[in-house]
């Protein structure tokens, strides 16, 4: 069953403005977990040309697509949520731990949400499922595309 479904896009040229500004390195440690930082090769300045637009895009649509599963777990709790209550979120926009959620590609290619166990823990919690360290309740797809300026996500978060 769906229980939650977000979607967001992400303009290249904003993006562009923090991955190569003053404050880059913070922002990469921030946003981007490890295994990102290394897929993206966001240790190094993004070239110009073809390479560089491409690594741009790709970065972009990862960041759509944190965006879309804090929606799509958002729009999943609220649902649980009993009529009238109140709705406890596990985190918010200030701390929300976007280096512990990554979007890396399988070995087929095709992008996949990686949730480190704290959020695993979290999300398990929020939705009134199992605790389970090793075996997931819940299934997250995703969809990611870039065209032009912008790149976008869409999650769907199952139960």
């Amino acid at each position: 069953m769906i229980f939650g479904i977000g979607c967001d896009v992400c303009a290249l040229d904003h993006l562009e403005k923090s991955l190569s500004g003053p404050h880059a390195a913070a922002f990469v440690r921030r946003v981007y977990g490890p295994a990102e930082c290394t897929a993206l090769a966001l240790d190094t300045p993004l070239p110009a040309g073809h390479s560089g637009a491409h690594r741009l895009a790709s970065a972009a649509a990862d960041f759509a697509a944190k965006e879309a599963f804090l929606k799509a777990w958002c729009a999943a709790i609220s649902r649980h949520a009993k009529d009238g209550a109140e709705v406890a979120y596990p985190y918010t926009l200030d701390n929300f731990p976007w280096v512990r959620i990554e979007i890396l590609d399988d070995s087929h290619g095709v992008p996949r949400v990686i949730l480190s166990s704290e959020v695993q823990r979290k999300v398990q919690q929020s939705l009134g499922l199992p605790l389970d360290p090793v075996r997931q309740s819940y299934d997250i797809s995703i969809s990611i595309s870039h065209d032009g300026p912008i790149a976008s996500a869409v999650v769907m978060l199952e139960i």
